[in-house]
Formats: C-alpha cells, structure tokens, sequence
C-alpha cells in the first residue's frame, strides 16, 4: 500500500502538487468567476474541491499508487455527478497511471491499464451520452453523427491514457532491467570475492603444509643426529629456522591479501624455484632436476604460479609420504605448454594415494584454473605426478 521513499522524493511531490494545484486552480476559477457576469459560486467551489483532491492524489502518487488510483477514481465520479465539465485538474490522471504501471504491484499494474480503458469508456458516455438524450433520441442522423464523435472521443481518450500508462509500463521494465543487472554485478563479485579467497586458502594451505614437513624431516634429522653429530643438529635447526621465517613471510603476505584485497602482494615465479629446491635437498632429499628445454622467453605469470605451487605440493607430498631415496623432477618447456613430472619411491602406506587427498584436489585445482591437465598415482613402486600447463591459455 505505502512504498519507502526518501526523504527528498517526498519533498518533491509535495512542492510538485502545491504547484499543481495553484496552477489548475488560477485556470479553473477564472473562466467561472463573478466577473464573467454568471453566478457559478457552486460550480466553482466543487472545481476548486476536486482540483485539491486531484493535486493530492498527484502528491502521493509514488508513496502510496493504489490509493493515488482509488482517490482519482472517486473525484472523477464525484465530477461526473456535479455535471462539471473536463477541468485542468484532470491532467493528473495521466500521472497518476504512469505511477501504477511503473511503482505498481502485478495486481495494480493490471488495474491501471483496466482503469485507462474504463476510463475512456467513460469519459465518452460523459461526453456524448447526455447531450444526446438532451437532443432527443428520436433523431436517428443525430445518433449516428454522435456514434462517429463518440468513437473518435473513445479511441482519443484511451490513445491518451493508455499512453500514460504504456509509458510507465517501460519505466517499469527498465528498473527491473537494472535490479537485474546490479543484482547480477553483485553475484559476480562475490563469485570473484570468493574465487580470490579459494586462491589464497591454496596458497596457505602450499606455504603451511610445505613449510611444515621441512620443519618435520629436519627436527626428525636433528633429533636422530644431535648425539653423534652435533654439527649435522646444528644445520638442521639452522634449516629449520630458514623455512619457519619463510613461511612466515609468505602467511604474513597472505594475509596482508586478505585485508587489502586491492593490493595483492608478489606471487612465486620460476626465479624462487632454486630455494625450493634448497629448502627439500636441505631436509635429506636426494633431488634431481632435469630442465629440457629451458624455457626461452619469459612464461606467463600464471603459468609460472601454477607450475611453482605443484612442484611445491608434489615435492611436500614426496617428502611426507615417500619412501626415501631420489626424488625426480622434470621440466619440458615447450613454445605452447610446459610438462611437469614429479617422480618419488611411494612408501607402504600409500598404496593408493588417499593420504594425499587433499593435496592432489589443490594441484588439480591449480592446473586446471590454467586450462592445464593434470594426474597423479602409483606406478608400480613410484608415485607420479603428471601435468600439463597451456603457456598460451595461461596468459
């Protein structure tokens, strides 16, 4: 029944009837003044009564069009009952149509456009039917040149208020257009929102579980070396110490991401690779890398990224789950992709690759948000880390 509206659209409707109604009235009193030398006080008073209606209805066509609709409508009948011609006042209908079309329920929508074609029903039995019965209805030319004026006051009277309301009809489709439209820019914002936020639980989950199982292998070596060979203790706190700083150092990033989303910080390139490789040889891996070809321009950064977060993955998994012995990587840059093989001895307990879960979801995940492929399992005593990046698609 009653719509929100701010406070300055009410301001604005008030000013816009007060005007209104000082305009129609100046234009309705005078032609049925005194001073026309006819005494009209009746006629006068009901027209200035309706034009105030009318101009009320005008003012509270937005906040409330159901009963801006039903007010219109009983000023009319009570015009048409006072014998009143067509006043200026009347103009406000148009408006008031416009709002049930634009503002509307579904049900008030239809209404106005029943009210448009009733009305002009209306306004053209109020126009033809009286001076007809006046004029006799025996007269059959009269009748028929009436039934010609009656038609073309019908389709004129509805042209104009049907108008009106077709009108407010667009209005009305265009805003829902837009609540559409901002509703669907929303919905997309938070799917990007909650992409970034997938992106750097990823990230979190690379930095904390590789950092951890250096960490791990290392106290694991400290512990069994700090009896027999102190100074081998001595370097593996020392390793310790290195990768606990930078996985602090990447977690502090993070969440420097998280709370400035506009300012993400550095991502991991081809450059970091070499401490990667430091940080798994210093916990007791025999790595091996074989790079063939090298890569001969600079990789998109996306495609460095993914392939960066594998290999970190994969290498964590190798040392978490591996059996011991060599660990083998392989790097193929092709001018199109980049193929990726993680190689390790797979331990007892990792027969079928369930203890990695979830890492293998997140290199999946990495691969796969590149357009890349990506596989993973036993292969025979070996487990195998297969993927492919698209340099193209990565871009």
């Amino acid at each position: 029944m009653f719509r929100p509206l701010e406070r300055y659209q009410l301001t604005v409707d008030i000013v816009v009837a007060v005007l209104f109604f000082l305009g129609t009235v100046l234009f309705t009193v005078l032609p049925y003044g005194y001073w026309n030398g006819v005494d009209t006080t009746a006629s006068v008073v009901a027209a200035v009564v309706l034009t105030a209606g009318f101009s009320v209805a005008l003012g509270i066509r937005r906040w409330s069009p159901p009963l801006a609709l039903t007010l219109a409508w009983v000023l009319a009948l009570v015009q048409m009952s006072f014998g009143l011609p067509p006043l200026p006042a009347n103009v406000a209908i148009f408006g008031i149509l416009y709002v049930t079309a634009a503002y509307g329920t579904r049900t008030l929508f239809w209404v106005g456009f029943a009210s448009a074609v009733v009305g002009a029903v209306a306004i053209t039995a109020y126009l033809i039917v009286p001076p007809l019965i006046r004029g006799g209805w025996s007269l059959m030319g009269a009748i028929e040149a009436n039934l010609i004026v009656g038609i073309t006051v019908f389709f004129s009277a509805a042209l104009a208020l049907l108008l009106s309301w077709t009108v407010g009809a667009l209005v009305r489709t265009a805003l829902r257009a837009r609540e559409n439209r901002r509703a669907q820019e929303r919905a997309e914002a938070e799917t990007v929102v909650e992409a970034e936020r997938n992106r750097i639980a990823r990230d979190m989950h690379d930095v904390v579980a590789h950092s951890l199982a250096v960490v791990i292998a290392q106290a694991d070596g400290a512990r069994y070396a700090a009896a027999r060979n102190p100074d081998a203790a001595t370097d593996a706190l020392a390793a310790i110490s290195g990768a606990a700083r930078s996985a602090l150092a990447d977690v502090r990033m993070l969440l420097t991401q998280l709370r400035h989303s506009e300012g993400p910080g550095p991502q991991p390139t081809l450059a970091d690779l070499e401490q990667l490789y430091a940080h798994v040889r210093a916990a007791g891996v025999d790595l091996r890398v074989d790079v063939d070809p090298a890569p001969v321009a600079e990789p998109p950064a996306a495609a460095q990224l993914a392939v960066y977060r594998i290999l970190q993955e994969a290498l964590t998994n190798a040392l978490r789950h591996g059996a011991g012995g060599a660990v083998d990587v392989g790097l193929s840059w092709h001018p199109d992709r980049v193929s990726l093989i993680v190689r390790n001895p797979a331990s007892a307990g990792s027969a079928t690759g369930d203890s990695r879960g979830h890492g293998l979801i997140g290199m999946r995940e990495r691969a796969q948000l590149v357009g890349g492929t990506f596989e993973a399992g036993l292969d025979g005593d070996v487990f195998t880390v297969r993927a492919t990046i698209p340099i193209g698609a990565a871009v």
